[in-house]
């Protein structure tokens, strides 16, 4: 009698060694398939902010899948009411496009912390976010957004959305479509694809920047910030976006970075890319607007220096500096005249 115990035992053994092994199967592919109806959603949500419909060939660039994989996907978002398709394109129906509006907001917001607090090149910060985006909660999501100050913009330009999924309209224009010789704020730097996005940062351009076009044609596009140019092939020229912006040489704002050492100034402003609690951190460190500032203390590469401020000594990344706006003043505190 033992040996028919032992043996029913062993089986019981190994029948509830494969279930979990099922189980674990399953919810690996259940995870799966959430990630990349997840993904789906967000290059649809990128693509119609954008006024473009993502098409069946776009969907499987960005998430590597052959046709046959990418139908069932798209036949699994239709039947649970996230797609609507139309011919080889399709575009979110209401409801996916709340649901894509806060996977993007969770993305977004790791980005910007990525970038703000564990400090993460911004090369890497996207590919970062992309990991653990799918794992935070709603209320982990919230929760995130309230430690950063609740910032709108993401570290490459892209607003963030409400906790509706709203987003802000987009209001910036390719420098591909971009009218030579008219200034622009860059408002915008596309961190897809990856390589494009590395041969922008490795140019110098940044989020703020002042530039105007000086050529532009099918082989290159020479931008210029009237101190530096910068050569970009169109195809990664057009994944920088600008927004109006006036001459900098008709006015004396400027970044702190850019201000000589030992020249007084007052704060203007902060830049619109200093955002959440970046922001904040440097409002209670005084860079308020009007307060007087200058130069005190730089090293030899002047990354980082020290500032007076409101009668206390602040050290500032450049990275940092770039962000706070000011306006040069005398000894006395008056404007300074303009150089002619």
């Amino acid at each position: 009698m033992v040996y028919p115990i032992l043996f029913i035992a062993a089986v019981l053994v190994a029948l509830g060694v494969a279930a979990a092994f099922v189980r674990r199967v399953r919810l690996r592919d259940a995870v799966r398939k959430r990630v990349r109806t997840e993904d789906a959603l967000k290059h649809l949500f990128d693509q119609q902010y954008r006024g473009r419909r993502a098409s069946f060939a776009s969907l499987g660039g960005v998430l590597r899948l052959d046709d046959r994989s990418l139908m069932q996907l798209l036949e699994r978002m239709q039947q649970q009411g996230l797609v609507a398709a139309h011919g080889q394109d399709f575009e979110l129906t209401g409801e996916g496009r709340r649901v894509a509006g806060q996977i993007v907001r969770a993305h977004r917001l790791l980005e910007r912390y990525f970038a703000d607090e564990a400090r993460l090149p911004l090369g890497r910060v996207h590919a970062a976010a992309e990991r653990g985006e799918h794992a935070l909660t709603p209320d982990q999501v919230d929760a995130l957004d309230a430690s950063l100050g609740h910032p709108r913009l993401d570290p490459h330009g892209d607003p963030i959305p409400g906790r509706d999924g709203q987003i802000s309209p987009a209001r910036d224009t390719p420098v591909t479509a971009w009218t030579a010789g008219r200034y622009g704020r860059i408002t915008h730097l596309e961190d897809e694809p990856p390589l494009a996005y590395a041969q922008i940062l490795a140019e110098g351009l940044q989020i703020g920047q002042i530039v105007r076009i000086l050529e532009s044609t099918p082989e290159r596009v020479v931008l210029s910030d009237d101190e530096h140019e910068y050569r970009l092939a169109p195809a990664v020229a057009a994944n920088v976006f600008l927004a109006p912006a006036g001459n900098p040489a008709a006015s004396d704002l400027r970044p702190l970075s850019t201000l000589p050492h030992g020249q007084p100034a007052a704060v203007v402003a902060l830049d619109a890319s200093c955002q959440g609690f970046s922001r904040r951190r440097l409002m209670d460190l005084g860079f308020t607007p009007g307060a007087r500032i200058e130069s005190a203390l730089e090293t030899f590469a002047r990354d980082p220096r020290a500032y007076r401020v409101r009668g206390t000594l602040v050290a500032l990344r450049q990275d940092q500096a770039r962000q706070v706006l000011v306006r040069p003043i005398d000894a006395e505190g008056g404007l300074q005249e303009q150089a002619q």
